[in-house]
């Protein structure tokens, strides 16, 4: 299978990154970002697009979330198998860090509790290696994916790993 990922970069991008150049069923990945990832994998291959079409003075009166309901709604339009993932808490696993100091310093402090929010409250939390394993899942015929729109216990259930289907 062949992917390609955007915003490979950041914090979530970078983990679905990691799970894809250790999967193989997935033979090549192109990483389209607008800076490089400074990451070498025979597999890997990176286009680096300058950032048109954004707003960088960050003046714009669009919030993220519509934008990206609206997204949503388009893409389920669209005559293809689309999912939305919607994976509520996001703790980051193996050197996955947040680009934003505010929410590394926030991941540093509440990392201790991750755990116990996890075994309170698993259908709110997931991991950035979950989430990447399920994004490979997704593209699979054999995935078996009931819902278009995924949420964290669909994203755990889906990003398991072999290890943990015992």
């Amino acid at each position: 299978m062949n992917v390609i990922l955007f915003g490979g970069t950041g914090m979530i991008g970078r983990g679905v990154l990691r799970e894809c150049l250790r999967d193989d069923s997935v033979t090549a990945v192109l990483s389209v970002s607008r800076t490089p990832l400074c990451v070498s994998h025979p597999k890997l291959r990176e286009r680096i697009q300058d950032g048109e079409g954004t707003d960088s003075t960050e003046q714009s009166r669009t919030m993220w979330a519509w934008v990206k309901g609206e997204t949503e709604n388009d893409l389920l339009q669209l005559p293809f198998q689309a999912y939305m993932f919607r994976p509520g808490l996001v703790q980051p696993v193996r050197g996955m860090p947040s680009k934003t100091l505010l929410y590394r310093a926030g991941y540093l402090v509440t990392a201790p509790l991750f755990p116990l929010l996890r075994r309170l409250a698993p259908n709110l939390v997931t991991t950035t290696e979950a989430l990447g394993r399920a994004m490979i899942a997704v593209a699979r015929p054999d995935a078996g994916v009931r819902t278009r729109i995924l949420r964290p216990q669909d994203i755990n259930r889906l990003g398991r790993s072999p290890s943990d289907q015992r």
